[in-house]
């Protein structure tokens, strides 16, 4: 049976065993056939964690475009500025262990160490900290995408098609479980090859196309496991409800977050800036906006400015210089006003963070689970997504060497390790947007002790390098952040606002 969390294990030790850097030590085949809706960085994740266990991956990928040539369609904020996180290459590096040193090789700048300039409300905060092992990577979305696709389509277990999901196969009679996945073919791109039993018998014991035989006509393919990684637009709630399985709940806090992004050439002559990070925190007088710059493959800079509501950055190429000139550090305003910009600014906007809690459905299908974006989408300006994906297939891992007996038992083991993860990332970032003004309600029980607590801990980290660091773990997501509760680094942080000083 699948093992449940040890009740006992608190939230920070879960979270430190799922973001262990350690390659399972042993694994062993659970299914014939894993099908993977989405070959997006989650069920890229998912993928390479099934081919451990399974015979068979198929991953179904709507868009048939090689990511090398730019931002996928199905991706449309990929052209914006994308940061994995610490936390998230550990796990890149954990599944292939020369992960980086192959990224670098292919392009990716290796320059990168701890020169990130971050500012807090125009004020430099110190960041000093170890040396890390292996050179940070920073790159542009669609380039770590095609790094990690290569990897796993390096496996002979993982094939992936192309075409658009249309459904799940449910097993014949009430509450019959996922046995399989249908998808329409995409007009062109690799169709599926082959009819052969996938595993599972009742409505997906082969791979079929419908009777029809027209072009859209639907694909079955039989699965042990079905992974939606469909992103935050998922429909599996729907195909759920649709054959009497209830929803899982949804919670969304309304961010209405506007940015814009513009790619430009790295020119030492304007900056020699490598990595820097503006934040303004919402006050009476001061309005919150976040900007970032990136040191990425192609020896560029990609530069993003951020606002909330009304706050829109626009296209318009003098207006987005003009905005970085007068609401961020002097590098934002150097980088747009001198360098060479490439193509042009874009935009996006997202409305909400989201997250849908599989692990309160009183009850849940065999054969099915969901990662990603499809579980929990955050503040993007936070960079938890790509991080948040690959810790998921940490848990999927954690939940599959327990040997679960995936024709009975639901992914309840699954889906509460995930929780975990989103619980995390959920508390970091929704806590920071709760300060937003036009954010009126969803504050915790004893919101207004915790932000003055969290305020005093982040003006510590802008001078003590021992704070800055704790903090940076956490919003890293190397560490859960009630790392950030103990009372020892409360009374550091009390110290310094009454008495004054750095510490090192």
């Amino acid at each position: 049976m699948g093992k449940i969390f040890d009740v006992a294990a608190t939230a920070a030790q879960r979270f430190a065993e799922i973001n262990t850097p350690h390659p399972p030590a042993e694994t062993k085949i659970l299914m014939r056939r894993a099908v993977v809706l989405g070959g997006s960085m989650a069920g890229l994740m998912a993928a390479r964690v099934l081919a451990d266990h399974a015979d068979e991956v198929v991953i179904v990928e709507r868009d048939d475009t090689d990511v090398n040539a730019g931002p996928r369609p199905g991706v449309p904020q990929g052209s914006q500025v994308h940061a994995l996180l610490p936390a998230g290459q550990v796990q890149l590096d954990r599944w292939w262990p020369d992960f980086t040193e192959r990224a670098i090789a292919a392009g990716a700048p290796d320059e990168g160490r701890t020169d990130a300039k971050i500012f807090i409300n125009d004020e430099l905060r110190v960041t000093t900290e170890p040396p890390p092992e292996k050179p940070i990577l920073i790159t542009t979305r669609p380039f770590l995408e095609a790094q990690v696709r290569r990897r796993v389509l390096e496996s002979p277990k993982v094939r992936m098609v192309y075409g658009r999901a249309d459904g799940l196969l449910f097993a014949p009679g009430e509450g019959g479980g996922v046995v399989g996945a249908r998808y329409v073919p995409a007009a062109t791109g690799t169709p599926a090859t082959g009819a052969d039993d996938g595993g599972r018998q009742g409505a997906a014991g082969t791979d079929a196309a419908n009777a029809d035989g027209g072009q859209d006509a639907a694909v079955e393919l039989a699965a042990d496991l079905v992974v939606d990684a469909m992103g935050r637009a998922s429909s599996l709630n729907d195909w759920l409800e649709a054959h009497g399985w209830p929803r899982a709940p949804m919670q969304r806090m309304p961010i209405k977050l506007n940015y814009a992004s513009a790619l430009f050439e790295r020119d030492p002559a304007v900056s020699d800036t490598w990595i820097a990070i503006s934040q303004t925190t919402p006050a009476k007088d001061r309005v919150a906006r976040i900007g970032g710059i990136n040191s990425v493959e192609g020896d560029r800079w990609i530069m993003l400015v951020a606002g909330y509501d009304a706050d829109r950055p626009s296209r318009d190429v003098e207006e987005f210089a003009k905005r970085c000139r007068q609401y961020f550090p002097t590098m934002f305003g150097d980088i747009a006003e001198r360098g060479k910009m490439i193509g042009n600014v874009i935009t996006y906007h997202q409305a909400d963070s989201r997250r849908r809690d599989f692990d309160q459905v009183d009850r849940l299908p065999t054969g099915i689970i969901a990662a990603g974006d499809a579980v929990a989408s955050f503040n993007p300006v936070y960079g938890q997504g790509m991080t948040s994906a690959t810790l998921h297939a940490s848990c999927l891992s954690e939940w599959l060497r327990t040997g679960p007996d995936l024709a009975t038992e639901p992914a309840r083991g699954y889906f509460e390790r995930v929780r975990v993860v989103v619980d995390a990332a959920w508390q970091v970032s929704t806590f920071a947007d709760l300060g937003l003004p036009h954010i009126t309600s969803g504050q915790p029980r004893g919101y207004k002790v915790i932000k003055w607590a969290s305020e005093v801990i982040l003006k510590a980290s802008m001078t003590d390098s021992v704070t800055s660091q704790k903090l940076n773990r956490v919003t890293t997501m190397l560490d859960h952040p009630n790392a950030l509760a103990s009372p020892g680094l409360l009374l550091r942080a009390l110290r310094l606002k009454w008495f004054g000083g750095a510490r090192a």
